[in-house]
């Protein structure tokens, strides 16, 4: 079914997607591969001529894309590709020297990519995807038929109206008990069984809808197999919701192009997600400090730096002071030019905050206000996206509440270079980066520079907007690093996300973690999210508990409609800094997790079933997470101060008590204010350091071991890697170190068991 967007003011969108044509009564157009003869085969591909059941002729290509990859593609030409890709390639199939094809008389053609096999039976058409042992983990659906014959779910083939082909499909069967997620930041349960996701980037009004900032066409099933879907149109995932039994997938494109990655670990799965859309990019080593916002109101030098002093005056660890909208001249917001009047010397405000330690972000965003100046240089140079009329469009991009926009239109090279020429002067100046907000309002009737409909362009638009501002804070600044709304398929080169536009309650949280694991498992390891919520003001404990989520998050930033400012909660400043104070003692230990994330793909916050694949419930449990391999968080969603908590199987460790707990269950949590639930595995040794005001690169670290030995760390910094195992030699815990670190100190919590004294070696 189309989205139809409800009929509340609030959600009206001036980029809602495309419906589909519906058929009239009577007139056929769903067809489904019946047979194919075998065309051609080399060593790592078959090319199939397949007949449907409309009878038309199509091809099917099947071919290795890499160890443990199979890629899949049907069409009518072999030469075709997805329409996304006259602005940007998504995907990059790679080779596998080891994949060979079988094909012999009578028997199905195999496709071996080494632990992932494709098997293709002719006719009748089927094809099942095995391990290297022949175990199914994945297959196409053998089709629903009701009483009369007629599909009841759309087939391996393609969707025709008025005589036109509008989209192709493809159907898997699921077994009743396996369990799907990833499809990029929906705030929706985990498991997206009985949901139907659908990739288009929305405003999406807060974080507690299906509705998101971010789609990306790929997810990763509990039976030990991912999938991916090379497309910017706004596909649509039907996860067992019309029928329990099938996963369907329509593509509203010109080819259906979709790989299998084999498992059987979630984090495999993202490694070979990675080798064909690109390794996440790490952020630089002071992104993992506090960010301050000004907040959503009038700011000024005088404020800013009253802000910075007084940071520094309370000792609140902080690197980062993120400026918001007014930064800018209000009306102004687009213009990317000081306010000369609130900012009239931003060389020197800049330069001061670097002698006291901090970097400086401001925000932006694509659009151009009608009324500014630069719009109608930008329109009279043709670097604004067009209407149906060849006309600049000028679109309501801020829902009526500011001035409508022009929207910069990315596909044209020399609007890319007007607009770096915009940021340039900034990054020069001495601003560290920019929060690349908005980028979803590309309206399907638009029409690009390089003849793409906004249809085709409205996803991957981001992908070219933060490109751009990539590429020139990397060639003033050498980092990568941006602060993303919105995203789509290979957006993990963007490092840092965060969750948009949350509500401050209690439930909004929740499904802010949500998003955030299923993000992670859809290849983004660095994310955020608004500390403390975005729209409105919190109430004390929701600040802290919303704070204390943030700080055991990849990223941290505290931002808001109103101030996050701790001194502004005056009765609660202290729970909230404490937990900034938290974060930054744990910095060897995060920022370790964040090196590992950049090299593997899998997330820094990771849903439980990225380390506990085979136990069904790490795949339901999703309002928790591990941070790292060691640390258990489960953030207090309610304002009772109890909550359930899964702990995975092994043992873990009450990060506050030391109390030792058997996992493989849930247990009852009760915890003060000032505390969130935090586990560390039993037996882990985790990295920390003496407290900071900012990130650094200490050369001291002491380790912190819950336990008896077998725990070790490695810690990955500026100055190397250094490496900690501990051993248990009766009443001792050894622990050997190698690297440029000098660790001074192991302190052992006081659990039942654990050794009497460390010594370091």
């Amino acid at each position: 079914m189309p989205y139809r967007p409800p009929l509340v003011a609030h959600e009206y969108f001036v980029a809602d997607p495309p419906e589909l044509p519906v058929r009239v009564r009577g007139e056929g157009g769903l067809s489904a591969l019946t047979a194919a003869e075998l065309v051609a085969a080399d060593g790592a591909e078959v090319l199939l001529k397949a007949v449907t059941s409309a009878e038309e002729t199509l091809i099917v290509q099947v071919g290795a894309a890499g160890e443990g990859v199979i890629r899949v593609r049907l069409s009518e030409d072999a030469t075709a590709r997805p329409r996304s890709e006259r602005a940007i390639a998504l995907v990059r199939p790679g080779t596998y020297a080891g994949a060979r094809v079988v094909a012999e008389p009578g028997a199905p053609i195999v496709v071996d990519a080494g632990s992932l096999r494709a098997e293709i039976t002719l006719s009748p058409w089927h094809l099942r995807f095995t391990d290297a042992g022949g175990a199914t983990l994945v297959e196409q659906d053998r089709g629903h038929t009701d009483i009369s014959g007629r599909l009841r779910t759309l087939p391996f083939g393609r969707s025709a109206s008025g005589g036109a082909p509008v989209a192709y499909h493809e159907s898997f069967a699921a077994a009743p008990d396996e369990a799907f997620s990833g499809f990029g930041e929906s705030f929706t349960r985990l498991d997206k069984r009985g949901q139907r996701p659908l990739m288009w980037n929305f405003d999406a009004f807060g974080a507690e809808s299906q509705r998101a900032y971010k789609n990306i066409p790929l997810y990763v099933s509990s039976r030990g197999y991912g999938v991916l879907v090379d497309s910017g149109a706004p596909l649509e995932f039907d996860v067992c919701q019309s029928t329990h039994s099938v996963v369907q997938i329509l593509v509203p494109d010109d080819v259906m192009d979709y790989y299998v990655m084999a498992g059987p670990a979630p984090s495999e799965v993202l490694d070979r997600y990675d080798r064909l859309t690109g390794r996440p990019s790490l952020p630089p080593k002071w992104a993992f400090g506090t960010w301050i916002s000004s907040g959503f109101c009038v700011d000024s030098r005088e404020r800013v730096l009253a802000r910075a002093r007084t940071i520094r005056e309370r000792g609140i660890p902080c690197d980062v002071l993120h400026l918001d909208t007014y930064w800018q001249s209000d009306g102004h917001w687009s213009d990317m030019r000081w306010d000369p009047v609130n900012f009239p010397d931003p060389e020197g405000m800049l330069a001061e905050l670097a002698e006291m330690g901090f970097k400086v972000c401001l925000w932006m965003n694509p659009y151009i206000s009608h009324l500014s100046p630069a719009f109608r240089e930008a329109a009279d140079a043709g670097y604004l996206l067009r209407d149906p009329q060849g006309e600049a469009y000028v679109a309501d991009c801020w829902h009526g509440s500011f001035p409508a926009c022009g929207i910069v239109d990315f596909t044209h090279p020399g609007a890319v270079e007007w607009f770096k020429g915009l940021l340039r002067p900034l990054l020069r100046q001495g601003v560290a980066a920019f929060k690349t907000d908005f980028a979803e309002g590309v309206p399907a009737d638009a029409v690009a520079a390089n003849g793409m409909s906004g249809t085709d362009l409205h996803n991957v638009y981001t992908l070219l907007f933060n490109d751009a501002v990539v590429d020139v804070t990397r060639e003033v600044n050498g980092h990568e690093l941006v602060w993303a709304r919105s995203s789509y398929l290979g957006g993990q080169r963007h490092s840092a996300q965060w969750g948009g536009d949350t509500y401050t309650s209690y439930a909004a949280m929740g499904s802010t973690i949500r998003g955030g694991l299923a993000h992670g498992l859809s290849g983004v390891p660095f994310w955020s999210h608004d500390a403390g919520g975005f729209t409105g003001r919190p109430a004390d404990d929701l600040y802290v508990r919303w704070t204390q989520f943030g700080a055991l998050s990849p990223l941290l930033r505290l931002h808001g409609t109103t101030t996050r400012e701790p001194w502004e909660f005056p009765e609660v400043e202290e729970q909230a800094v404490a937990a900034l104070k938290l974060r930054y003692r744990l910095m060897p230990y995060l920022y370790s997790a964040a090196v590992e994330a950049a090299r593997t793909g899998a997330p820094m916050m990771r849903a439980l079933c990225v380390d506990h694949p085979d136990d069904p419930v790490a795949w339901q449990a999703d309002l928790q997470y591990l941070l790292g391999h060691d640390l258990l968080v489960a953030p207090m969603t309610g304002p009772e101060g109890v909550r359930q908590v899964y702990l995975p199987r092994g043992r873990w460790v009450d990060y506050w008590t030391g109390e030792v707990l058997d996992g493989a269950r849930y247990v009852r949590v009760a915890k003060p204010l000032g505390q969130i639930p935090l586990f560390a595995r039993y037996g882990a040794l985790i990295p920390v350091q003496e407290q900071r005001d900012t990130v650094d690169v200490p050369a001291e670290i002491a380790l912190v071991a819950f336990g008896s030995g077998g725990g070790s760390a490695e810690i990955h910094d500026a100055d190397g890697v250094t490496v900690a195992v501990a051993t248990r030699d009766g009443d001792v815990l050894r622990v050997a170190v190698t690297g440029p670190k000098r660790v001074t100190g192991v302190e052992l919590v006081p659990v039942p068991g654990a050794p009497a004294r460390a010594v370091i070696s």
